[in-house]
């Protein structure tokens, strides 16, 4: 029989303690959910999830080692014990390992307001998939075909406890809504997609809308043209400006940092950013995606955190172990940063095509061509060309390429348009330069 998670926690900890470790942690979650699938306006899929994981990692004389296990049984704990204690046995010793600073151990447990379930039963999911896929297809005479509609929540419980005698129990949600579609014209095929996510489903855009948005990208990209090479300047829609806040954030992760692998290494305290920018982190943001009161190690958040202030960088993101490679304190980004937010120019998104003028409006973002050391920056694109700040034809089988230190330098406003799906609040970004290579 599995046991309820704390309970889990407490006998994990207690069996390593017994074989003789030094520390342990062990993090376990639960969680139940339901996936509905609409294609071609016919239930295509119902999927129900029931699933348990457990993750115990155990040290000892500065070794350490990991287990998993989805058996929440009492015997299913103490294997997983066993195993994480014979990993460690053969690991090298590094004197980095081990739980994060007892000294910086969460203390002040709140409510951020991450939990609502979604009271709907299946037949009432399939309806809404239906729905938002109908408004798609009716959308328009070119919308041909259809990847479906889908509806998904989830619900969850998590607890984290280590053997400096923190442990914590949240329960947190989250839901959507996609559809996906594809137009035809004489000049071929298009697909494009929406959707929407959030803790709360009653903050979720309609089914109506997502089928209708979904559809009216995909129209707004039939009939494709391609450009010369050239260079000119480049904005980059509030989707993709996550991106590139997306990659500075990479480049400035302790195990990179430590590794001496990244670009934006020894830039503290450099100008990395235009002055106009600031890149924050909040934790604390209620009934937002990343929000937690404390790490992935117990240790307690900042209710924010800047990270870069006025284009100036202020530290790096650090757990305990990239913290103590470097010399440094954890800034509690064990599982990474939460809730960033980007300041913006106060232009609105019609602002920002106006003050481009001629150049490149980019909608989607093809492959990953970033070399993390150097910087480099070549990724296949797709959107729109823009004359006088209106938009004339969609623009397919492109290249954009830089260097990611150019290209933030070049940053000459960023929207207030932002798109507040996910972990990252950005608004839509205007580079003045960028080489694009075309037909």
């Amino acid at each position: 029989m599995s046991l309820d998670l704390m309970s889990a926690a407490e006998i994990a900890m207690e069996h390593a303690k017994s074989l003789g470790m030094d520390q342990s942690e062990v993090a376990l979650h639960h969680g139940t959910g339901v996936a509905v699938t609409a294609r071609q306006q016919e239930l295509e899929t119902v999927e129900k999830h029931n699933d348990a994981q457990l993750v115990i990692s155990v040290y000892k004389d500065q070794c350490t080692g990991s287990a998993s296990s989805a058996d929440l049984s009492e015997h299913g704990i103490r294997a997983s014990v066993e195993a994480a204690i014979s990993i460690a046995r053969q690991t090298g010793q590094d004197e980095c390992f081990g739980l994060a600073d007892e000294d910086l151990m969460a203390k002040n447990k709140f409510d951020l307001d991450l939990y609502h379930p979604w009271d709907m039963d299946v037949d009432q999911m399939v309806e809404l998939a239906l729905e938002c896929e109908a408004n798609a297809l009716e959308f328009d005479p070119r919308i041909s075909n259809s990847e479906g509609a889908s509806l998904n929540t989830y619900s969850g419980t998590a607890v984290y406890a280590n053997s400096h005698g923190f442990s914590s129990e949240q329960k947190a949600s989250q839901h959507s809504i996609s559809c996906s579609v594809i137009g035809e014209s004489d000049a071929g095929m298009q697909r494009d997609y929406w959707y929407d996510s959030d803790r709360n489903p009653t903050k979720l855009q309609s089914a109506k809308v997502i089928g209708k948005t979904a559809a009216d990208r995909t129209v707004r990209r039939l009939d494709a043209r391609k450009i010369a090479s050239r260079e000119c300047p480049v904005l980059f829609d509030a989707i993709m400006a996550k991106s590139l806040i997306g990659h500075l954030i990479g480049a400035i992760k302790g195990g990179v940092i430590y590794k001496k692998a990244s670009f934006m290494l020894d830039k503290v305290g450099e100008q990395v950013l235009p002055e106009f920018v600031s890149v924050s982190e909040n934790p604390h943001k209620l009934g937002a995606a990343g929000s937690a009161w404390h790490d992935g190690e117990g240790v307690a958040t900042p209710q924010q955190r800047s990270i870069i202030g006025s284009g100036v960088l202020e530290g790096y993101v650090l757990g305990s172990f990239t913290a103590r490679k470097l010399g440094l304190q954890s800034t509690a980004n064990s599982g990474g940063v939460r809730n960033l937010l980007v300041s913006n120019t106060g232009h609105s998104y019609d602002e920002l095509l106006a003050q481009m003028g001629t150049g490149l409006l980019v909608t989607e973002l093809i492959g990953s061509g970033i070399n993390s050391v150097t910087g480099d920056y070549s990724r296949g694109a797709a959107g729109f060309w823009v004359e006088n700040g209106e938009m004339q034809y969609p623009v397919e089988e492109i290249t954009i390429a830089g260097n990611l230190l150019d290209m933030y330098q070049k940053i000459v406003a960023i929207g207030n348009d932002a798109d507040t799906r996910g972990n990252t609040e950005c608004g839509s970004i205007l580079l003045d330069n960028m080489t694009i290579a075309g037909s």
